[in-house]
């Protein structure tokens, strides 16, 4: 993945990641962090971390009205989706 995806699939511009100045940015670690934290849940059920990443990012998720964990996080709903995959962990309905 390019740095310019990678960019685009926390939701920011792809310059944040190329300036140093606004990669190490709170919002910017934040997003990062996020999407990590959510690819790392889901990599042991999806069947590996590509498997994993298409599901954040293509995979729609009906609790959300059919929005994927990319859209989510991209709105700052990263704890919804966090919230979410424990409810399925526990085992909840999806």
């Amino acid at each position: 993945m390019s740095k310019g995806q990678f960019a685009e699939t926390i939701g920011l511009a792809p310059e944040t990641l190329r300036r140093t100045s606004r990669l190490t940015a709170a919002k910017t670690q934040s997003r990062i962090t996020e999407m990590l934290e959510i690819i790392a849940r889901v990599t042991g059920w999806a069947g590996g971390e590509k498997q994993a990443m298409a599901w954040y990012r293509a995979e729609p998720i009906p609790a959300f009205g059919g929005r994927t964990a990319e859209s989510l996080v991209k709105d700052g709903k990263a704890n919804a989706v966090r919230d979410y995959l424990d409810h399925v962990a526990m085992g909840g309905f999806a």
